[in-house]
């Protein structure tokens, strides 16, 4: 199957470019190990952490399926990553061997983009609450909740959580520091525990 699909895979390690601004988007990435943080930087260097990709995600599908000419991300490893390359020409077009498996990997592109939607349509929530504690809580809330446990590890740094909801490091640290004293969690680094209690 990765023969037919012509996939090549590569090591990277930490804080190391996959994918640059403006490169052209030709290729699908798969995380066999590690992870990656997809990026937005502007003009001042100023960055906002679009999305985490961890071990077994894709990245680069949404601009190779939309037929986008140039990224307008970048995508950093966050450790030390293993990660596949799959031209998405070979997955959308039948080859001459008529693979079976063809059809399989078009339902399962499909499944990925719409669950990307609504990874995107949460963050969106998140960051659109007015306060910095609204951001947190609405993050960490999603997180609880889809992993079904109060206690969560979350795939970000105090920085780099700062850039995912998009406020600054100082003011959020307060903020974090302000909700453990309210009782509304207790942390260790990444690691948050939400308490039942909003009073």
């Amino acid at each position: 199957m990765l023969q037919c699909l012509s996939a090549k895979s590569r090591l990277y390690q930490k804080n190391e470019y996959i994918f640059h601004l403006d490169q052209s988007a030709e290729f699908v990435g798969v995380v066999l190990s590690g992870g990656c943080h997809v990026i937005q930087e502007d003009f001042w260097g100023n960055r906002t952490i679009v999305a985490h990709i961890g071990k077994g995600q894709l990245f680069g599908e949404a601009f190779t399926c939309a037929d986008v000419k140039k990224l307008p991300v970048s995508v950093v490893a966050t450790s030390a990553s293993e990660i596949l390359f799959i031209d998405l020409k070979r997955i959308v077009s039948t080859c001459s061997s008529s693979c079976d498996f063809h059809t399989q990997i078009i339902l399962n592109m499909m499944k990925i983009l719409a669950n990307k939607n609504i990874l995107l349509t949460q963050k969106i929530e998140h960051i659109t609450k007015r306060t910095i504690r609204d951001k947190v809580l609405s993050y960490l809330s999603s997180c609880a909740v889809s992993s079904m446990s109060e206690t969560v590890v979350i795939p970000f740094s105090r920085q780099e959580l700062a850039d995912y909801l998009g406020v600054q490091r100082s003011a959020l640290s307060r903020e974090i520091s302000a909700m453990k004293s309210d009782g509304l969690l207790d942390y260790n680094k990444n690691q948050f525990t939400l308490k039942k209690q909003l009073d």
